[in-house]
């Protein structure tokens, strides 16, 4: 049985520039065709925009406010508040909110940076 916590899962950043904790994966659990996530994003912070060619994502907030944009739409998100996100669909996500925003990040196939296309360069680190 795999059971893990998130207290228990080492912090990595994505390419789109998120900071997750993969929950289960490949990578640490039977799960194959999937992954589970948790992603945090500081106050104030953005993705960079970018799309994933194969996979589908569900971002589900658990704290705090964003702003979700999926191709030409964008919409101020809430807790609770469920989003799709289509394969080769343009989306990020930014914290407008005054708390860390948290949220799920449901991948199917599972999240791997290889499936991740920056249409934007990064903010670079100073």
């Amino acid at each position: 049985m795999d059971v893990i916590n998130v207290n228990d899962v080492e912090a990595f950043t994505t390419k789109d520039g998120s900071e997750i904790r993969e929950l289960l994966a490949h990578r640490n659990s039977a799960i194959e065709k999937q992954s589970l996530a948790e992603a945090r994003l500081p106050v104030g912070a953005t993705t960079t925009p970018h799309y994933h060619p194969q996979t589908e994502e569900i971002y589900y907030l658990l704290e705090g406010t964003g702003e979700m944009r999926i191709g030409d739409e964008t919409r101020t998100v809430h807790v609770g508040d469920a989003i799709a996100i289509p394969p080769g669909v343009e989306h990020q996500i930014t914290n407008c909110g005054t708390v860390v925003l948290r949220f799920l990040c449901c991948c199917a196939p599972g999240y791997e940076h290889d499936d991740t296309v920056l249409t934007e360069e990064p903010p670079s680190s100073a």
